[in-house]
């Protein structure tokens, strides 16, 4: 059986329940808001190791905050993996089930190593005395994050590269079973990834800075100080995570250049970094326009890397668009429900939260007037989705005969 062959008999033959480009849409643009949320949990325990070991009343301070943060924000980015993963074993489940079963061992490896980061960024936040912190905690965290770095980095290199697999896993008519590989790996593909995490996380400081303009608990010289140093640290890492990237894509065929989406996602990158040497005098005057040409920098980035997708597995026959297509309304109508009904839920949370924050007397409670229908919409919501869910199996399953 050659490569093709296998890629082929192990699609799942129930097809898709909807059309190819809806999910791969959704992919795209669930992925990009993941990967945000990774950026800043890298690119935020750095930064809190580097001012705990660095000492000062400001690099401390800013510690503390950024330990804080990434406690959510690794939370955010495992619960915003979820929906890219299930998009991946739907649209290329041949890659993505092969390219596990080879590396089983290192996929448990990666969920430990999540595991242990997020216990240790909490240890490191909860634990300890304000001038008596224990940065070990945080060398623990980001040694677990840099395992799970280069695990899911060589995971999903393994599923661009089919033709190898067979090389990878027979030796002498002795088949490997272990799950022990973990052969394929990308130098300047993964130190991209990397150093965009630092120049996230510094447009991050920027926005925090202008957050936090408002309250009078807050030193203003302390905030200038937070955005000065997100906008350095933003332009050096945008710049450098710009020549990995270009790097890298010199690894890749000249045919691929052709595709707008590479060109798109090149200009805006340019343009981030003209802004961002704009913004080095006053970096708060220039947070909004940093934060959304960032923002359309990291979507086209996630577009680009789809496109690189495509072309490797085109290699080897697959598309997505040949997948057999088995439209099943009543199951994706639920899905795109749910998905709106939870970006609904989330909101009223995220709102109060904004608000409570910028609340300018700490002990008072925020004004939250004007979410008061919000608040309401979202405790209803989940109720309507729940009554929905049993509704609907109750009746596929009286239908099917399946129930009595």
């Amino acid at each position: 059986m050659t490569i093709v062959e296998y890629i082929q008999s192990v699609r799942d033959p129930m097809g898709l329940p909807f059309y190819p480009l809806v999910f791969q849409i959704l992919m795209v643009l669930t992925f990009a808001l993941h990967i945000i949320f990774v950026n800043l949990v890298i690119g935020g325990v750095t930064l809190a190791l580097w001012g705990e070991i660095k000492g000062g009343p400001y690099p401390k301070r800013l510690s503390r905050a950024m330990a804080r943060a990434a406690t959510v924000n690794l939370s955010l980015a495992i619960v915003l993996a979820v929906a890219p993963l299930l998009f991946v074993q739907t649209l290329y489940d041949p890659f993505w089930y092969t390219a596990n079963i080879m590396s089983a061992r290192w996929v448990w490896t990666f969920l430990i190593a999540v595991i242990v980061a997020f216990y240790s960024i909490y240890a490191f936040y909860l634990r300890g005395a304000e001038r008596g912190k224990n940065p070990l905690w945080l060398i623990l965290a980001l040694a677990a994050l840099t395992t799970a770095a280069i695990i899911i980095h060589a995971l999903t290199i393994e599923q661009l590269k089919p033709e190898f697999w067979r090389e990878w896993m027979v030796r002498e008519r002795w088949v490997n079973t272990q799950g022990d590989l973990l052969k394929a790996f990308d130098l300047p593909r993964l130190l991209h990834f990397v150093f965009s995490s630092w120049a996230v996380t510094g447009i991050f400081l920027m926005f925090y800075a202008r957050y936090f303009q408002r309250r009078p608990d807050y030193d203003s010289n302390y905030l200038k100080w937070v955005a000065t140093l997100g906008g350095k640290q933003a332009l050096f890492f945008s710049a450098i995570s710009a020549g990995t990237g270009i790097a890298w894509l010199m690894e890749e065929p000249a045919a691929l250049l052709s595709n707008p989406i590479f060109w798109t996602a090149l200009f805006l990158a340019m343009a981030l970094l003209a802004i961002l040497i704009s913004a080095q005098s006053d970096p708060l005057r220039y947070v909004y326009p940093v934060g959304v040409v960032g923002l359309l920098t990291v979507f086209f980035m996630a577009f680009s890397r789809e496109a690189l997708r495509e072309y490797h597995l085109a290699r080897v026959g697959y598309s997505i668009f040949d997948y057999r297509l088995n439209i099943d309304w009543g199951s994706t109508a639920l899905f795109l429900a749910t998905f709106i009904l939870g970006l609904v839920i989330l909101a009223y949370p995220i709102l109060v939260a904004y608000k409570a924050g910028q609340r300018k007397n700490p002990h008072r409670p925020a004004d939250l007037r004007g979410l008061e229908p919000l608040g309401r919409l979202a405790t209803i919501l989940p109720v309507v989705w729940l009554g929905a869910v049993v509704l609907l199996g109750l009746y596929i399953s009286i239908r099917n005969g399946t129930l009595f």
